[in-house]
């Protein structure tokens, strides 16, 4: 033999068994999910292990890699020159190669290996196998029909002896490794022992069942199934268990199941449709414990099919809109029975009012006794510190449960809530003394929607009155619908977008459980909304990424939204110059006289807000997404085109001015008569009425702001200058810091973004502009209808909804009396930060200041970076105090009509907002400290106590 082929063969016989035991597999589940292979399952580094473990994106690379292996093999074979002979001695070596290094079956190797081999013996095979599998209908028969196939047609086609003897060589190597690994596929736990994780290979017992170790589609076996097999993924404790999709042979559970005295089964269903977010359908059907034979297993098994067709069940579905299942669609679980010590239920939130504690109930032995409501359990609610008994069975002689273990079963039910985007979770639980086991999991629907303040506080702050939600909430929803049916297209189907917010206590709520149904169709993260707008909070990680399918899925709407997204300014633009600007210069030259007049304009106006809104909503998300996309932090865009910065620096450039007319005594001289007397002193001399008059054109300009933007019935600058005027007269004679400027480059993503910025600014300006307007018609009527008796004060027709208002010539004062009351009463309520359901908790307001001892930090999100130390001074609505450079300004929330007061200020301090709110955007633009998003500070800060403000870290630190 030649040196070469000598060579060729060392390196068949070495380097095919080191290139099949490369764990590709492994390594591609690794990188896709962050699996290990090793500790999953079988342990196989397999093309079915990728699939099962790591999905079909790294199951199909698996594939990929494998092929090309045996592909390698042969090729290198001939690379050498060797005979075709050894071209399936590299196959088998490889093959051997993957068995002994990481447990794969070769299979994948082999069959592309022979594609490169002899093409014609590779397509053969897959024919005849395929047809002879439509006959046999049996995976073992159709496996062993390919492995005869392969040196069969090797010979028939004309190959040499060695070769047709290298092709049995192969498939007796194949059929051999086969029978001693097992299949990730179709994995079975040892129906003795609940823990053991042994499996077998269903290719010797027949048709495979469906179990809880890989993933399951709740569409095709049900929530109930499906959440379990995701909580054993996640490395929760969950007896093992056999699924049966509904439909399928019954007798395949029959069969392969072994119930004993030792080791008992439970019989339970999974119904498509139950234990949904809407539907929990708890008690419809049945569930049947401690089988121990088949017997008892054939009755369990028919007994749980017919209770779908109960007619308490069938009723159940119609009520509720379920009955739109296909037959049968009734999966079958099948577990075993862990024999419990302690069993109970365990809430995440109370069911009745959704405090912040987990409510469990338990009694010795199993669940079945807790659920079954024939046994009154014990109560406990449990915090994060400590167990509170709460009632329930008042036997003296009842045993009670270790407190490690109740702390345990809430801080998995709490884990469980937060992974499911903040959804009260419902558990079913057992402990055998010494493990937790997870026997159900599901949203508790009482509790549901989820409404949340989050983004809602600072896109609408403050109490809200009838007729600012019955304008914003239709406008505001409409949008957001419209916007999600742009991506969703057909799959938007039974998603009421009417219901995107609600009222509570005249504070708006977004429902976090219809963002999360959407996003979830969308392929994205439920927090994805609330990340998008909050881009850069400090404390919160990112929404991981959508999976690829997704993506995918989504594209052609992602597409549609993309391209709004780049033609925004040009679409803005058309818009303002054909209906935005012509409006508003309409309304300015014929305000409205008569009722009549005023309500044509507020229809007119209202016709216009609609496209408003849609830029008021989709400019903003746009420049989150640009920052984050560019890599672009809010800081460096400065606030040169906002309304509130241009306002001022208007503002205090006539301060300036001013300050050079009347001051004639040093500051520490100043008392609050000179302040007072201020513009009297201006009118006396010329250069004085000049500047008067500039404040006067200043209103004119930027009177349409107010303290909240959004909310009409907040009277404007240009109705109440006076806390402007007095703003003004405090920045004469207690001068705020000059605006820093720094040169933060102009990259090209620093160009785009700036854009975007200043986009956002003519928006928000057109936008208030139009509110301001659209409260000029309701406060005209209001006056009509106060002289008419029709109401009884100022501001009464703000109580009224728009509906209400087009009813025409009724007495409403009874009605706004009644209203007016429960709007006093709610201005004294703590609003929950979460409110579960449609009801509302009566909150009590925690012990603030016993909870924020010296020296403790609270934590909210940095807006503007720096440390300050000075006193606190909180206001809870906007008005003229005076604010100077030692104060820490601490407010509700920071619209731009807050502007002039913030700049004044040595720290702000916020409940609500982000790092691309209107306060965020003064104080970076003036170099003052600020912290946003810090709940409860009004309360948990009082006037005159000391701080330390860390804008970088958004803390607050109280000294």
């Amino acid at each position: 033999m030649p040196l070469t082929e000598v060579w060729g063969a060392l390196t068949i016989l070495v380097g095919c068994p080191l290139l099949g035991g490369i764990p590709v597999a492994a390594w591609i589940v690794r990188l896709l999910s962050g699996r290990q292979l090793r500790e999953l399952g079988t342990g196989n580094v397999s093309v079915s292990a990728a699939f099962y473990h790591g999905g079909p994106l790294a199951g199909s690379l698996t594939v990929l890699a494998e092929a090309a292996k045996g592909v390698g093999a042969v090729l290198l074979a001939r690379a050498f020159g060797l005979d075709a002979t050894w071209e399936l001695v590299g196959l088998a070596a490889l093959v051997m190669g993957r068995y002994w290094l990481t447990q794969g079956g070769g299979v994948t190797n082999v069959v592309w290996g022979y594609v490169a081999y002899d093409w014609r013996v590779a397509l053969l095979t897959v024919l005849i196998s395929g047809a002879g599998f439509t006959v046999v209908r049996e995976r073992q028969s159709g496996r062993l029909l390919v492995l005869i196939l392969f040196p069969l047609l090797t010979a028939l086609l004309g190959h040499a002896a060695s070769e047709v003897a290298a092709a049995g060589v192969l498939a007796g190597l194949i059929y051999w490794i086969g029978q001693r690994i097992p299949d990730d596929l179709a994995l079975k736990a040892d129906s003795s022992h609940p823990d053991s994780g042994k499996v077998f290979n269903f290719f010797q017992a027949g048709r495979g069942l469906l179990t809880l170790d890989q993933p399951l589609d709740r569409l095709k076996v049900g929530a109930k199934a499906a959440r379990l097999a995701d909580l054993k993924r996640q490395g929760y404790a969950v007896p093992p268990g056999w699924v049966l999709p509904p439909g399928d042979d019954v007798e395949t559970l029959l069969e392969y199941l072994e119930p004993s005295l030792a080791s008992p089964l439970v019989v339970r269903s999974s119904a498509i449709g139950e234990d949904s977010e809407s539907v929990s359908a708890a008690g419809q059907y049945a569930s049947v414990l401690n089988v121990t034979t088949h017997r008892e297993l054939r009755e369990a098994v028919a007994h749980c099919l017919a209770s779908y067709d109960q007619p308490q069940a069938r009723r159940y579905r119609q009520d509720l809109g379920e009955g739109q299942e296909a037959e049968n669609a009734m999966a079958l679980l099948v577990q075993q029975q862990v024999r419990g010590l302690f069993s109970g239920v365990a809430f995440s939130r109370d069911p009745v009012n959704g405090g912040d504690y987990v409510a469990i109930e338990t009694l010795p032995g199993g669940a079945s006794a807790v659920v079954s409501g024939r046994v009154t359990p014990l109560r406990y609610q449990v915090s994060s510190s400590t167990v509170r008994r709460s009632g329930g069975s008042t036997r003296p002689s009842q045993p009670e449960p270790p407190t490690d273990l109740l702390q345990q079963v809430a801080q998995v039910a709490r884990e469980l809530e937060a992974k499911a985007a903040g959804v009260p979770q419902d558990l079913e639980w057992t402990w055998d003394g010494e493990q937790l086991w997870l026997l159900q999991a599901r949203p508790v629907t009482t509790l549901l929607p989820l409404w949340t303040r989050r983004i809602a506080a600072e896109v609408i702050p403050g109490l809200i009155r009838p007729l600012t939600w019955s304008v914003n909430q239709p406008l505001t929803c409409g949008v957001w619908g419209n916007l999600f049916r742009l991506v969703l297209g057909g799959r938007a189907h039974g998603l009421d977008f009417s219901r995107t917010a609600t009222l509570h206590r005249s504070r708006a709520y977004f429902n976090a459980t219809l963002l999360g149904q959407t996003f979830q169709r969308m392929g994205l993260p439920a927090q994805s909304l609330e990340f998008l707008t909050r881009s850069a909070e400090q404390g919160r990680s990112a929404p991981g990424r959508p999976p690829w399918r997704s993506t995918f899925t989504n594209l052609p709407g992602l597409w549609r939204l993309l391209r709004r997204e780049w033609s925004l300014s040009r679409d803005f633009t058309g818009d303002e110059r054909r209906l935005f600007s012509p409006t508003l210069a309409q309304l300015a030259l014929a305000p409205p006289q008569t009722a009549e007049q005023a309500l044509a304009q507020a229809d007119q106006i209202l016709a216009v807000l609609e496209q408003a809104t849609y830029y008021s909503i989709l400019a903003p998300l746009s420049l989150a997404l640009r920052c984050k996309l560019l890599g672009v932090s809010e800081a460096q865009l400065g606030g040169e085109q906002t309304p509130e910065v241009m306002a001022l620096r208007e503002l205090f450039a006539l301060a300036e001015e001013m300050r050079s007319l009347a001051v004639r005594h040093e500051p520490s001289e100043i008392d609050q008569t000179d302040q007072t007397d201020l513009f009297a002193q201006l009118q006396q001399t010329p250069a004085g009425q000049a500047a008067v008059r500039k404040f006067e054109a200043f209103l004119a300009r930027y009177g349409y702001l107010s303290e909240v933007g959004t909310d009409i019935a907040v009277p404007t600058w240009r109705e109440q200058p006076e806390p402007v005027r007095q703003m003004l007269v405090s920045a004469v004679f207690n001068p705020p810091a000059a605006a820093q400027r720094q040169d933060l480059g102009n990259t090209w993503q620093l160009q785009r973004c700036r854009a975007r910025a200043r986009l956002k600014g003519r928006v928000s300006e057109i936008y208030s502009r139009l509110l301001a307007q659209l409260r000029a018609c309701f406060v005209t009527l209001e006056a009509q209808w106060l002289s008419q008796g029709r109401l009884a004060q100022a501001g009464d027709i703000f109580f009224l909804s728009l509906a209400e208002i087009r009813q025409g010539d009724l007495d409403w004062r009874s009605r706004v009396a009644e209203r007016r009351q429960q709007f006093d009463q709610d201005a004294q309520f703590t609003p929950p930060p979460l409110v579960y359901g449609n009801v509302v908790p009566v909150v009590v307001a925690p012990d603030w200041q016993s909870a924020a001892q010296p020296t403790s930090a609270l934590q909210g999100i940095g807006a503007s970076p720096g440390q300050f130390t000075g006193t606190v001074r909180v206001l809870a609505t906007l008005s003229a105090v005076a604010v100077d450079r030692q104060t820490v300004l601490v407010v509700p929330y920071t619209d731009a009509g807050w502007a002039p007061l913030l700049a004044g200020a040595g720290a702000i301090v916020a409940e609500a907002g982000g790092q691309l709110s209107h306060g965020a955007i003064v104080a970076r633009e003036y170099r003052i400290p600020a912290v946003m998003d810090l709940a409860g500070a009004t309360q948990i800060l009082r006037d005159g106590q000391r701080v330390r403000v860390d804008g970088s870290q958004g803390t607050v630190e109280i000294l």
